[in-house]
């Protein structure tokens, strides 16, 4: 039995949330810059990307770019902006021939110019697409996203437009820049790590977490299946008991 015969395609995960880990090491073991990791993790990407459209797979969140990443050496954010708005430009025309539209969340006016033109070029041209949305992570952070959506809220509140005790879980996850899509089920990460790093940290209340030893350069279609596989084993009870959930 080849292993993609052992997904259950009528349970898979609406939305899949993946934190890209181990391109730097990665190149380190081929004696290359960091830089080198990054360019060869593109191939992952679109690896990731194909399989969950075929699979059938709704969403799927990249964490490609933290706030906290630009306290990185500049030419290797440099590069990194440089490298994303190169990916756009060649795959752009893929993401519209596969009906895969792209999205982004996070600080998007903090990024290079040309950076911010070509991702909003993009996002247009494909949004219309339906049959995936890829939504990728730009200078990102949880705590920034939820501190954000609080000072939303507490003009709002000043204003007068919003009394505080109409403040609950939904009205914040209506201001986060998450509010168009479903909260993720199953959060990936690569690279052997066994933390979030500031990714998703509302959205991922009742995700199913899988680590995976692979650095993110090395992370294939069959990597992938091995955690939809885990997930589809897992009992998801929102708090529940065995019971309730398997009456």
């Amino acid at each position: 039995m080849d292993i993609i015969d052992k997904i259950d395609i009528s349970r898979l995960p609406k939305h899949i949330a993946i934190i890209m880990d181990g391109n730097g090491r990665w190149a380190q073991q081929q004696g290359m810059d960091r830089i080198f990791g990054h360019q060869n993790g593109v191939q992952s990407v679109k690896e990731t990307v194909e399989t969950c459209a075929e699979l059938g797979v709704e969403y799927l969140t990249l964490y490609a770019f933290s706030t906290e990443n630009w306290q990185r050496p500049k030419e290797e954010v440099s590069a990194l902006m440089d490298l994303l708005v190169s990916t756009i430009n060649a795959e752009t025309p893929v993401l519209q021939k596969n009906n895969i539209r792209l999205a982004a969340i996070g600080d998007i006016d903090s990024l290079r110019p040309n950076t911010k033109a070509e991702l909003e070029k993009a996002i247009a041209e494909t949004a219309h697409n339906t049959r995936l949305t890829l939504i990728l992570a730009l200078s990102y952070s949880s705590r920034w996203e939820i501190t954000n959506s609080l000072q939303i809220i507490c003009k709002k509140v000043q204003e007068g437009k919003l009394n505080p005790e109409n403040i609950t879980s939904d009205l914040i996850s209506q201001h986060l820049t998450t509010a168009a899509f479903p909260d993720p089920e199953l959060l990936i990460r690569t690279s052997g790590e066994y933390r979030i790093s500031n990714f998703l940290l509302w959205q991922i209340a009742y995700a199913e977490l899988y680590f995976t030893p692979k650095l993110w350069p090395e992370f294939r279609k069959n990597d992938l299946y091995e955690a939809i596989i885990d997930f589809q084993s897992r009992e998801r009870r929102f708090g529940k008991t065995s019971e309730q959930i398997n009456p």
